[in-house]
């Protein structure tokens, strides 16, 4: 896409600090870092949201980020990890080419994520559970997954 910047990064247009690179992804230092190591994991191809990404290149996105984290926990001693991944403007997603990020957290790092318990929702859970049963249910094939 011409005005994505993640589209410019991986025409080499823009520079980027790449930790990783193949025929599907790219996986670079996102230069708006959250925490020492904060990577960003993204398809070659553009592709909005995860609505849009064809599973093929998803499961290799997701391979990429577990390799990754498995790296960057022996390289950054003591870090634990988040893995965030948003999806539309309600999910704060600020670049629309899919992405993960990939981000080592440290004990004294500073970042909190706090979402904040529903009550009102706390006490529907159950006719959020019965609508979200009834409609998987309806498509026979909708979970099922291909080796």
């Amino acid at each position: 896409m011409k005005n994505c910047v993640f589209c410019e990064i991986v025409r080499n247009e823009k520079s980027s600090y790449c930790v990783y690179e193949d025929r599907l992804v790219k996986a670079f230092l996102d230069i708006n870092t959250w925490t020492k190591g904060h990577t960003l994991i993204i398809s070659k191809t553009h592709y909005k949201d995860i609505f849009d990404i064809p599973e093929n290149e998803l499961k290799r996105i997701i391979v990429i980020t577990k390799r990754l984290s498995i790296a960057y926990k022996k390289i950054f001693e003591n870090c634990d990890m988040n893995i965030i991944q948003s999806n539309g403007k309600n999910a704060q997603q600020d670049v629309f080419h899919f992405h993960i990020h990939l981000v080592p957290r440290y004990k004294s790092d500073g970042q909190k994520i706090k979402l904040i318990v529903n009550e009102y929702l706390k006490k529907e859970i159950s006719l959020t559970f019965e609508k979200i049963k009834l409609n998987i249910n309806k498509s026979k094939n909708f979970l099922s997954i291909d080796s």
